[in-house]
């Protein structure tokens, strides 16, 4: 084992640094595509949807999930709600408030809720009617994932929200998904989820209203689909396998930097990547990936994330690091450099979120601290930005002109009209100024 991670390491000073860095970058776009065979499976699941309506949807949740359900029985009732809040720990339930709160206070700080008047011109903000929430159906559940996409929406005026999820919880959905659903005021739950459960939300079913946008996070199917039905909706971002990147020096932890790159490795596929200008951290780190890595349940799958999409890349110079991890335009990004942390994250550009000091690991933002947790991820950073309360309203120009605002500018409008040989265009100028004629 020790020589199958010995492989992470890359060295400024090996002659295929750069190629290998290249390579490993390469590695941060797994599961945001699919070609051939997939590409072709996916497509004919969104068809069927498109045609057989509710049956194809019934059809691939029994054959992906092993549940058979009528679309009588795709909705969670309000019973089912009610009985999986009454039942969660009270304890863990306030830690589900409290998040819900830091969650609703910094959305609301971020909001760009004010329209705006610059007299003849302005815009205005209007929230999306009807969203689509994407909540994996994975062996643990994810409540956070929930209070992460709804909550946002909910600050921007989003009234009416739509969760989806797999039956992956004894034919149905985890009660705690269920109890943050209820604490949320969200009533239209769905035990669906895959590819089969995108395209109903995109084009809508006898049972499943259509909706305006779809956000939320799942496996490469879920995020595939949602590329494919861009058009016939809004989405927040193509995102594929979770995804750390850390940038450390002497000061940082070795334990701990090894901790933060396996808490995203073990999710199993997911990339974990340590820059650094220090051979020692390098050499310290790598010992603690190998002692740390045999204590875990998920050992064998971690090892092959580690393999497959992570590095300890060691470089030249900090400048060089740095334009790495612009380059790399990673989901999270950690900056453990003692009292340079700041001074490094302020050059960084392309990062879905950047957690700055020792005491700043990925789950703190992943529960707690106030921004959404999902983030771009496969170098998407470098366009696509966190999920926040500004994704769901959208904007709408105002254009108000009186008689004599147009005058002023009725020459100018005529004249590029005329240029680009659009004549009705300028005529609907000109029929209004016949009074100067």
């Amino acid at each position: 084992m020790a020589s199958e991670l010995d492989k992470l390491v890359i060295k400024y000073d090996q002659p295929n640094f750069k190629e290998r860095v290249t390579e490993l970058r390469l590695s941060v776009f797994q599961g945001t595509h699919f070609i051939g065979e997939k590409e072709q499976q996916l497509e004919a699941i969104l068809e069927a949807v498109m045609e057989r309506d509710d049956e194809a949807v019934a059809e691939y949740t029994e054959k992906f999930d092993g549940v058979k359900l009528t679309p009588e029985r795709f909705r969670i009732t309000d019973e089912e709600l009610s009985n999986a809040h009454k039942a969660i720990d009270r304890k863990l339930l306030e830690s589900i408030r409290q998040a819900i709160k830091n969650v609703e206070d910094y959305q609301k700080k971020i909001f760009i809720v004010n329209d705006k008047d610059f007299g003849s011109t302005g815009i205005k903000y209007t929230p999306i009617k009807r969203v689509g929430i994407c909540v994996p159906g994975s062996s643990a559940p994810l409540p956070s994932t929930v209070i992460m996409t709804a909550v946002p929406a909910q600050v921007a005026g989003v009234k009416e929200i739509v969760v989806v999820s797999p039956p992956r919880y004894k034919g149905s959905i985890h009660p705690v998904i269920l109890a943050t659903c209820k604490e949320l005021k969200i009533k239209e739950v769905y035990r669906i989820g895959g590819a089969q459960a995108v395209m109903a939300l995109a084009k809508g079913t006898r049972t499943i209203r259509n909706v305006d946008k779809i956000v939320g996070p799942g496996n490469a199917w879920v995020q595939m689909a949602k590329k494919k039905v861009l058009g016939f909706v809004g989405i927040d971002s193509i995102a594929g396998p979770s995804e750390v990147l850390i940038i450390a020096n002497d000061k940082a932890n070795p334990a701990w930097v090894a901790a933060d790159m396996l808490s995203q490795a073990e999710h199993a596929p997911g990339g974990a990547y340590l820059f650094t200008i220090s051979r020692k951290i390098a050499d310290e780190v790598l010992e603690e990936l190998k002692k740390q890595v045999e204590q875990l349940r998920r050992k064998d799958k971690t090892i092959e994330s580690l393999e497959i999409s992570s590095g300890i890349v060691i470089f030249e110079n900090i400048n060089a690091l740095i334009r790495g991890a612009n380059d790399f335009a990673v989901e999270h990004l950690q900056i453990q450099c003692g009292d340079e942390s700041k001074k490094i994250a302020d050059q960084i550009n392309n990062a879905g979120a950047i957690f700055i000091g020792n005491y700043s690991p990925v789950a703190v933002g992943d529960y707690w601290a106030g921004p959404s947790h999902t983030l771009p991820t496969g170098t998407s950073a470098r366009f696509f930005s966190a999920l926040s309360a500004n994704d769901f309203v959208k904007a709408t120009s105002i254009i108000e002109y009186d008689k004599k605002k147009l005058a002023e500018s009725a020459d100018d409008i005529i004249r590029l009209a005329e240029a680009e040989g659009l004549d009705a265009h300028a005529k609907s100028i000109q029929i209004r100024m016949k009074v100067r004629d």
